[in-house]
């Protein structure tokens, strides 16, 4: 499974791993199987999200009617910053899962 690609074949989407003690990502790929590959080559443990590219994760998510601001602080530079959703496409991977 490859990333999906606008009218004018621009990548809509990247999957990025992140390691089970990573504050940050290892590693951006294209294409869902390519990263699922390497992380199987390497027996990594970690999660494997599909984010959108040129959209803030933040306003994807109240786009897709997974997250509403209800108060205050939901639209503070901090909260935005640091947001995240679990309602995109993602992948527990791990040497003990069969998947990997």
């Amino acid at each position: 499974m490859t990333s999906e690609h606008s009218p004018d074949n621009k990548i809509v989407d990247v999957w990025v791993f992140n390691g089970n003690s990573s504050r940050f990502p290892s590693a951006i790929f294209v294409s869902k199987d390519k990263a699922m590959q390497w992380a199987r080559e390497k027996s990594l443990a970690g999660t494997l999200t599909k984010y959108p590219v040129d959209i803030p994760l933040y306003d994807y998510a109240i786009t897709n009617g997974w997250f509403r601001p209800k108060s205050e602080k939901h639209f503070s530079s901090e909260f935005i910053g640091n947001f995240s959703s679990a309602s995109q496409d993602h992948i527990h991977v791990g040497p003990e899962d069969p998947s990997c």
